[in-house]
């Protein structure tokens, strides 16, 4: 995941939809994006934990609409919340959006779509990895304290119902039907594919921009950056309920001893 929240401002047009799926290199590939466009990126891991719940709450309102086209009043109720959300932004990274570089292209139509990409078989091991941590039942108990992560739960739920992001996505069939999905719905003109490991060169020549001079290319292990967030809230979560539980133990002894 990213590394902090990031908040829109006002008048940025977003020139690029991130289509790499979780565990690509998204949060080097964000950082890298807000430096070379000079503008606030949405990393959705990110923004969608450590942001005000709003973000969070809109995600999973919107892939609740967007998980069927049966009903066009659905889908244009998902395509405002996308708006409202990324207006703002220069670029867009991360699960959900990263599939819905065809939905995203009718809101932006001037933006191109970047498909950041690893090993096949790395990338399997490492999604298989976050599937079983972030599908375990304790984490609706633990993270209920914090504001924002209480709906997190909610939203890994969202995001099974909608594609089985978590549970069915991690096998390298998913990952070629991902850039099948992508060669057959953006136009050529405006789908590139790049790995992080390139460095700033490639990713420089599709955005038309200069490779920063004596600028190291932001190297972020999303592994490590996930595992220490999670392994955070989940402490921090756990020690809100020790508190709530000893204030309560605390208050029925006061009780107890005053009636004696």
């Amino acid at each position: 995941m990213g590394q902090e929240y990031s908040a829109p401002r006002p008048g940025t047009k977003l020139r690029v939809i991130g289509a790499g799926l979780p565990r690509t290199g998204t949060a080097s590939f964000t950082k890298a994006l807000s430096m070379l466009l000079d503008g606030p990126v949405y990393h959705t891991g990110t923004q969608s934990t450590l942001g005000p719940e709003r973000e969070v709450k809109t995600l999973i309102e919107m892939l609740r609409l967007i998980k069927t086209d049966i009903d066009p009043a659905d889908r244009a109720k998902a395509l405002a919340l996308m708006k409202g959300q990324l207006d703002g932004y220069a670029a867009v990274t991360d699960a959900p959006y990263c599939s819905l570089a065809p939905e995203l292209l009718e809101l932006y139509p001037d933006a191109i779509v970047i498909c950041t990409t690893r090993d096949v078989d790395g990338w399997t091991r490492s999604m298989s990895g976050i599937a079983s941590t972030a599908t375990q039942g304790f984490l609706r108990f633990s993270l209920y304290l914090l504001p924002s992560m209480r709906w997190f739960p909610d939203y890994i739920d969202a995001l099974i119902v909608y594609y089985g992001v978590l549970t069915g996505l991690p096998t390298p069939e998913a990952w070629a039907r991902h850039v099948e999905k992508l060669k057959r719905s953006v136009p050529p003109e405006k789908l590139f594919f790049y790995d992080v490991r390139d460095g700033w060169e490639p990713l420089c020549n599709i955005l038309g921009v200069e490779v920063p001079e004596g600028v190291e290319f932001p190297r972020i292990n999303d592994g490590k950056a996930l595992d220490a967030f999670a392994k955070k809230q989940i402490r921090t979560g756990l020690l809100r309920w020790v508190v709530v539980f000893g204030s309560v133990a605390a208050a029925v002894g006061a009780a107890v001893m005053a009636r004696g």
